[in-house]
């Protein structure tokens, strides 16, 4: 669903990612993490099409997002860590507008009042954006994110802002996402929650994949957190 190969992003002198290769298959829950500036951010904005780059290859379902950059973006949705959306649009008319961008049409409404449900805010899509907590704003995102069904969904600190009882429903539904063919890569700082969720991980530092692989075969009797911060310390 998602192949990295030999990606390679520099800022003059300074390589923020360094010869990236790394796949995610469908079904899989691939957690990408490494401490700030390790060029986690750099490698998705790069992914969805955000971040030009001059080494390597980026394919989404078989298609390069060089190359191919719609086709590619059909096939996914992108929420960054810090997502804006038009304050002068209701909750409502925001997912109106994503849902019109992907050509959603059948059961438009039915889709978007399922995840508005689901997420606790269905009774504030009437309300202009601009008067939505952090919290309210991160599920705005993500319902808009799931309301085309996309194959693969990337996410950058996905977890941020959300309360015990959304971050549980977010799960639920990356799992049944990966259940039914879909693929998941995502980046967090929240190690517990990638340990239990994924299937995978990769862990990057300096720009570079230092270690990756299933996670009960990495971690074996120890925790995530306890390899991450040896890694992170270790020169």
């Amino acid at each position: 669903m998602l192949e990295i190969k030999n990606f390679t992003k520099t800022y003059g002198d300074f390589k923020a990612v360094d010869a990236l290769n790394l796949k995610v298959n469908a079904g899989e829950i691939y957690g990408f993490i490494g401490h700030n500036g390790a060029g986690k951010s750099t490698t998705i904005k790069a992914i969805v099409g955000a971040l030009g780059f001059e080494e390597g290859e980026i394919l989404i379902n078989g298609k390069s997002i060089k190359d191919k950059p719609t086709e590619c973006k059909k096939d996914f949705a992108y929420v960054p860590d810090n997502p804006d959306i038009y304050d002068h649009l209701t909750g409502v008319q925001y997912l109106n507008f994503i849902c019109d961008i992907y050509k959603v049409k059948a059961e438009r409404t039915k889709r978007i009042e399922e995840l508005a449900t689901l997420f606790g805010i269905k009774d504030n899509l009437g309300d202009l954006t601009s008067s939505y907590s952090h919290g309210m704003k991160q599920k705005l995102v993500l319902i808009s994110a799931l309301v085309h069904n996309p194959k693969l969904l990337v996410l950058d600190e996905p977890f941020v802002g959300l309360d015990p009882v959304a971050s549980h429903k977010l799960k639920e539904i990356m799992k049944e996402i990966c259940a039914n063919g879909g693929a998941i890569f995502f980046s967090s700082h929240v190690l517990e929650v990638v340990e239990k969720l994924c299937d995978r991980v990769g862990i990057i530092k300096k720009g570079k994949l230092v270690k990756e692989g299933v996670v009960e075969d990495l971690i074996g009797d120890e925790s995530l957190e306890r390899l991450f911060l040896e890694i992170a310390t270790n020169e």
